[in-house]
């Protein structure tokens, strides 16, 4: 009998509250509210094994979430001493422990996670993915992707499985917005590496995000009066702290609205025609 799979068993014996499954030597109680009707010694059931409450182990006909060797996304129901709740779908939540977390979680976030055995043959959770993320995805240049983000890092960027399965990253050069763990991020593919992983930006090619940060730049003139109180020479960390972008992607930006007639630069500003 294997912990956290599905498995078909046979009905060893009948008692008032439930069957036993497996063998006389081996056997696990499928409690009565989940025996299908009509079942009998010598008839198999598909079945998924787990621990109670007790860590007593215990089968359920109740299809899980998420089984050994998957990945999945679960939803935080709740946290506690120990760690984080997932609902995986059976009665008793699934714990995320504290030291298999990339980021702290709270009740109702989202989180990719696989399921384990930990030393004392409980099924746990862990957000820490990476080496199951699979590098053999159909994506190729500038394709369109959906992702989660896993994990991230000051140092290399925000790491995100691609359509909950690929490994792929988004470089620190390219992280712009709020980023965080659990975040659903539609992104650009820039390359695939010779390892198969994919390199990714949030941004578009730069024709179109020229576009899109020309506009950016409008709007937030509207909010401080038709004026920006500084131009493309200031430092990248103020550029990328008020507007989310770089001070390329700035001052390309910025060129475009000036040909057009739409800003003038002054005074160490920027303010609206």
């Amino acid at each position: 009998m294997k912990l956290g799979e599905k498995q078909v068993l046979t009905v060893v014996k009948k008692v008032e509250f439930g069957v036993y499954l497996g063998s006389d030597k081996e056997k696990v109680l499928l409690p009565a509210k989940q025996v299908p009707a009509g079942v009998e010694p010598g008839d198999p059931v598909e079945v998924f094994l787990y621990r109670d409450s007790s860590d007593r182990l215990i089968a359920t006909t109740n299809e899980p979430k998420i089984t050994l060797g998957e990945l999945k996304v679960l939803t935080v129901v709740d946290t506690g001493k120990i760690g984080a709740f997932l609902d995986w779908g059976l009665e008793k939540d699934l714990l995320l422990p504290f030291k298999e977390q990339t980021a702290e979680v709270k009740k109702g976030d989202s989180c990719l996670v696989s399921l384990y055995e930990d030393k004392s043959g409980r099924l746990c959770a862990t957000m820490k993915v990476y080496p199951l993320l699979r590098t053999d995805s159909p994506y190729k240049k500038e394709d369109q992707v959906t992702g989660i983000v896993y994990d991230t890092s000051r140092e290399f960027g925000v790491f995100v499985a691609v359509d909950d399965q690929y490994s792929a990253r988004i470089p620190k050069k390219e992280v712009y917005g709020n980023l965080t763990v659990g975040t659903r991020v539609q992104a650009r593919v820039t390359a695939v590496k010779a390892d198969g992983k994919l390199d990714l930006s949030v941004r578009d090619r730069i024709p179109q995000q020229m576009e899109k940060d020309a506009d950016k730049i409008l709007k937030e003139m509207e909010k401080r009066g038709g004026s920006l109180p500084f131009t493309d020479k200031a430092d990248p960390e103020r550029i990328k702290a008020e507007l989310g972008m770089s001070k390329a992607a700035f001052k390309r930006a910025v060129g475009r609205l000036m040909k057009a007639g739409k800003i003038v630069i002054t005074d160490g500003k920027i303010v609206r025609r």
